[in-house]
């Protein structure tokens, strides 16, 4: 097809074409920010990424005239399917150059692999799980992404759409800032649901992290089950993305939210790293990484925060516990020296959720969408 070949990725030098082809894609464009190369080798590494025990992926690379000008991955994550009883495949990490035969290929070579795995639906993108990076950027093109957080070129929606892939669901992302107030009657609410439900407010205690991390899991499964998409990680995944945080995560912006003793919720707010890597271009050796401390620790350009996740017992549920952990992460991400947050990214079905980012003076300001399309 008009000269293009899709091949699976069987050796280290094509991992390394596919690895580095966005780099090549975005070269020049000011919003999009380069992973660090060793994370990505690490994450696509079946022996340190225990998303692999649990799943079938070929990594795929399209070639016009021997030069890489596309890839995707395809993939069966079985807890998903095991989950949510269905056959559905995974298609992510899309990227190609600016031509609809090379999209086209590839998704076909997707689909193929899916189908012949007895998948009868093929959704993304998804890099790999809803519980890492998904969905292509629909609004917003001229920011740079959050940290965890998706970017593309708009040329994408089109070719997916023209490949016949339609909407699976929609995701929100909105923005706040320290010079947005938050309504005085909004200030009063908190006060109310402080008394109301007696909730107290803890912050992240790294000495205790293990025993943190599993108080996380154990309420994240439970708040998060009914939601579209939401696949429990096994232990070893949870505790690897924990791990892989760690490294940035500030424990002043994690908050536990505690009622007669017992931790009924939680919320973390990720510094957004994208801040720094966006200068790194990628690499870390041989002066990254003490590029990347003095940025981060010196020179201090990481001002913002993305609210990442966050999970309230069923039991404590539509109490305003919500409210009340977003306030404190407001408010306390404005004492440490964060000037902005995201919030994101939130189901467009998920109306609690979408309220309390209006609530709080958010502005809707980045959309993201998944497709789908029914395998034949």
């Amino acid at each position: 097809m008009s000269g293009i070949e899709v091949t699976p990725v069987t050796s280290d030098a094509d991992k390394k074409l596919f690895l580095r082809l966005p780099e090549r894609l975005y070269a020049g464009n000011p919003n999009w920010v380069c992973p660090l190369r060793i994370e990505r080798r690490d994450f696509f590494d079946p022996a340190k990424n225990p998303f692999f025990d649990n799943a079938d992926a070929q990594l795929f690379i399209a070639r016009r005239d021997g030069r890489c000008v596309g890839r995707i991955t395809a993939h069966v994550y079985r807890n998903h399917n095991q989950t949510h009883n269905e056959r559905t495949g995974f298609f992510g990490f899309f990227e190609c150059e600016q031509d609809y035969a090379i999209a086209e290929a590839l998704y076909q070579e997707a689909a193929a692999y899916l189908k012949e795995r007895g998948m009868d639906r093929m959704r993304g993108p998804a890099n790999f799980t809803t519980n890492h990076e998904i969905a292509f950027l629909t609004e917003g093109f001229d920011s740079p992404p959050w940290v965890m957080m998706t970017y593309n070129p708009p040329y994408y929606l089109e070719f997916a759409e023209r490949y016949g892939l339609t909407k699976a669901m929609d995701f929100n992302a909105y923005y706040i800032d320290k010079t947005m107030q938050i309504p005085d009657r909004i200030v009063r609410l908190i006060e109310r649901i402080r008394k109301r439900t007696g909730a107290t407010i803890r912050t992240l205690d790294m000495s205790r992290f293990d025993d943190e991390v599993r108080l996380v899991k154990s309420i994240y499964d439970r708040a998060w089950a009914p939601n579209w998409g939401f696949v429990p990680m096994t232990n070893a995944e949870f505790f690897q993305m924990a791990k892989d945080l760690k490294r940035i995560v500030d424990p002043k912006m994690v908050f536990f939210a505690e009622v007669d003793g017992e931790t009924v919720g939680f919320s973390l707010a990720l510094p957004d790293i994208n801040q720094a890597l966006i200068r790194m271009n990628g690499r870390l050796f041989p002066f990254g990484l003490a590029k990347l401390l003095w940025l981060t620790k010196v020179r201090k350009v990481v001002t913002q925060v993305r609210m990442l996740v966050m999970g309230i017992l069923p039991d404590y549920q539509k109490r305003g516990i919500d409210n009340l952990l977003h306030y404190e992460t407001y408010t306390k991400g404005v004492a440490a020296g964060y000037n902005a947050a995201e919030m994101s990214w939130i189901l467009e079905t998920n109306d609690m959720m979408n309220g309390v980012a209006h609530n709080l003076g958010g502005k809707l300001y980045k959309k993201y969408r998944m497709y789908e399309v029914t395998l034949r």
